[in-house]
Formats: C-alpha cells, structure tokens, sequence
C-alpha cells in the first residue's frame, strides 16, 4: 500500500509518498514526473517514512542542514540507482557537473554516459533528499531541473550556493 501526503513548503506543493520499505517519491507540484510511479491504490495520511521526512524538510526549508536521511526507497533501474546513490554523497551546500556524476558511475573511463546520467536525475523521484537540484553543467550552467529551474535556483539559494 503506498501513502501519500501533501506538504506545504516555501516554494508550493510538495507530494510526499511512502510505501512499506521506505519513502518513495517527493516531487513538487511542478515536477515533469509527478507522481509517475504511484499504483492505483493509495490512500492520503501520514506514516513513519512520511513523518520523517516532514521532519526533514522542515530542517531543510528553515535554513539548516538536515541531521539525517528518511529511510528511502529507490525504485528505478541499476544504472539509475546508482546515479542517484551518487547524488546522496553530493554534500549539502556543494555542487556536482553532471560529467563528475558520470565519472563516477562509469564502468569505462573513456565513456561517460552524460547523456544517460542526465535522463536519470531527471527521473529521480525523490528530489531535495536525493539532491539532484545539485548537479550543474560543467560551464557552471544551471541546466535541466525536473520541477523548473527557477526551483532549482531558490534551493541553491538556500544552501548558500547561489
């Protein structure tokens, strides 16, 4: 059974969703992938992976660096798995070049799927915690966010990066 909650944060809409193994999406309302991999069957509330992760993002949006990580449930492909394990070692207030997140997946050195790391940060379902907002062009560019870019820099802004 997944559950699902609406959280109001600083920048709109955000919808929390959870299932028996950990949370499994945050998307704000903007996002071009919102809600994609929630089933039929959901019911509106709160749970343990939803409280916490209120909890979270109430850090987060008061300006502070969150002290933890919910208890996540990736569910994607391997490759995008591994991409977005990679996201969650970017450090709060830093930013990754989507050329760093393909160094560091690739399985060859002289291939970087940029390409492919870049379709799957932008499929991350669980945006802010798995920080996709934290990944630039390798000009410094603020390119491709899922929810928009003007999210993408107010949360920069908001750790300090911008």
């Amino acid at each position: 059974m997944q559950t699902i909650f609406t959280y109001h944060s600083p920048l709109g809409k955000i919808l929390l969703a959870s299932d028996e193994r950990g949370l499994i999406g945050l998307w704000f309302a903007t996002s071009k992938y919102y809600a994609d991999i929630l089933n039929d069957e959901v019911k509106v509330g709160s749970d343990e992976y939803i409280k916490s992760a209120q909890k979270w993002l109430d850090q987060y949006f008061t300006g502070q660096k969150p002290d933890f990580i919910p208890q996540l449930h990736l569910i994607g492909t391997t490759f995008q798995k591994g991409v977005w394990q990679t996201l969650l070692q970017i450090p709060y207030g830093q930013t990754f070049t989507y050329k760093q997140v393909a160094q560091s997946v690739a399985k060859d050195p002289h291939h970087l799927p940029i390409r492919a790391v870049g379709g799957a940060i932008g499929r991350n379902h669980i945006s802010l915690m798995v920080p996709c907002h934290r990944v630039i062009g390798s000009n410094g560019n603020l390119t491709g966010y899922s929810a928009g870019i003007d999210k993408k820099v107010e949360l920069l802004k908001l750790e300090s990066i911008l």
